[in-house]
């Protein structure tokens, strides 16, 4: 706009010039058009907010410099103050009536133009699904532009801190007709429609029904859990290794490793034995799931409700928004989260949170917190690929395996033709394609 360009050879022209020069420029008032939207472009633009700072200075039609200076010092004390204040990883979804989805991913991309926002932020006909980091600046101003949208004003919209930087490699904001990948995709499931979900238990109710479940000090089953003279079936609806790292007590490890093969009430005879709702009563069993944000449970819920399971509970939130209320209270271990954090104690959400390490229960041949190759106890939680760009297999690992079999999960891995370098402590890999057009393991000289 014409009040930059006049903001850059304002400083040291002569008075009478800089009066000139000011109010030939056009009046900044009607760019704002709203105290929110001055508010939200100045949390994403401090340049911006400085030069519209300095412009009004003059265009009051004052000599004192000092005072001018003074305004351009203020504007850049304040964005210094926001950008001390760090990088935060936000997490949201609503499943709402979108009709033309196509059009919302273009408000957002032209809302997020210009902000530092990287992560992943999904729209379809059903609602929203996101996850991003950006400084706290930059993450609150879309979280405001969202709420400012009466069909997103009420969504749970769940915080946690990141000391790294950006927890996502980059922005991508796109059309998905699935905002989760399930099996059929969820185009044809009944998820606007509160009635077809599971009924949320807010994390005060979840607590007092682990602590009730939990009071025999014996695993769940449909034979000996029960609340209030009710059955109940502690379902863990997310994958095998997020288990591995944190999950409640007496909660199962699902066996899939990844949510698109989760099977739980959809098994054929052949696989009763590895299915928790197998052959269960489902008019008179409560079945209480949980994930790490919410969506899966609502999603699965659904699937559920469509084969006759009748009495269906999820924790409103995920374990996330449970651990930020109750704190690690029937929890163990760390929780995991998709993005380059991999895993996150209790006390990330709830400072003054002490978390159990280990279960109050080990059974045998349990993976939690265990070397995926020689089966030794871990202190860290954290995850890391299989070296093998042919595999990436997601497993933990002691240091001693990582340098024994040269970061892969196994030794047909360690073998493979295409190798990537062994990352130091649990940093995570770039995209695929980088190493495959050459930035591979050599074998050492002899």
């Amino acid at each position: 706009m014409a009040t930059w360009s006049c903001a850059g050879v304002l400083v040291g022209e002569p008075p009478a010039l800089r009066r000139r020069i000011a109010f030939s420029c056009p009046p900044i008032f009607p760019i704002l058009t709203s105290f929110r939207r001055f508010k939200y472009r100045s949390r994403a633009q401090p340049t911006w907010r400085r030069r519209t700072v300095l412009s009004l200075a003059f265009a009051r039609g004052g000599d004192d410099e000092v005072a001018v200076l003074a305004s351009v010092t203020a504007a850049a004390a304040e964005e210094k103050e926001e950008e001390d204040v760090g990088f935060l990883v936000v997490n949201f979804y609503k499943f709402v009536l979108i009709e033309d989805p196509l059009v919302e991913v273009s408000k957002h991309l032209s809302f997020l133009q210009g902000l530092d926002i990287h992560g992943r932020i999904y729209l379809s006909e059903q609602g929203i699904n996101a996850q991003f980091s950006g400084p706290t600046k930059y993450a609150l101003a879309y979280v405001d532009w969202i709420k400012d949208d009466d069909r997103f004003s009420d969504i749970l919209v769940q915080i946690s801190p990141t000391t790294t930087g950006h927890a996502f490699p980059r922005l991508r904001v796109r059309y998905k007709s699935s905002l989760v990948q399930v099996e059929g995709g969820t185009s044809d499931l009944p998820l606007l429609d509160p009635n077809m979900r599971a009924t949320p238990l807010a994390p005060f109710e979840w607590r007092e029904r682990m602590q009730a479940m939990n009071k025999a000090g014996k695993p769940f089953s449909q034979e000996d859990a029960v609340f209030l003279g009710r059955k109940s079936l502690l379902l863990d609806v997310r994958n095998g290794y997020e288990w591995d790292v944190g999950h409640f007590h007496g909660a199962e490890r699902p066996n899939v490793d990844s949510f698109r093969n989760t099977s739980f009430g959809l098994s054929g005879q052949e696989e009763v034995a590895s299915d928790s709702l197998a052959q269960i009563d489902k008019e008179n069993t409560d079945i209480l799931m949980y994930c790490t944000g919410g969506i899966r449970c609502d999603v699965y819920s659904a699937i559920l409700r469509h084969k006759g399971f009748q009495n269906l509970y999820t924790l409103s939130g995920g374990v996330s928004n449970y651990l930020k209320n109750e704190g690690p209270a029937d929890w163990v271990g760390n929780l995991f989260v998709f993005d380059s954090r991999l895993s996150l104690p209790p006390s990330a959400y709830k400072p003054e949170a002490i978390a159990e390490t280990r279960p109050k229960i080990i059974f045998e041949g349990s993976t939690f917190a265990r070397c995926y190759l020689c089966g030794s106890e871990l202190l860290v939680f954290k995850h890391r690929n299989c070296a093998n760009i042919d595999c990436n297999f997601l497993f933990l690992s002691c240091k001693t395996c990582v340098d024994k079999f040269r970061g892969c999960c196994s030794s047909e891995c360690k073998d493979a033709p295409r190798l990537r370098p062994v990352l130091p402590g649990h940093q995570r890999y770039q995209k695929w394609h980088i190493y495959r057009d050459g930035v591979l393991q050599r074998e050492p000289k002899v």
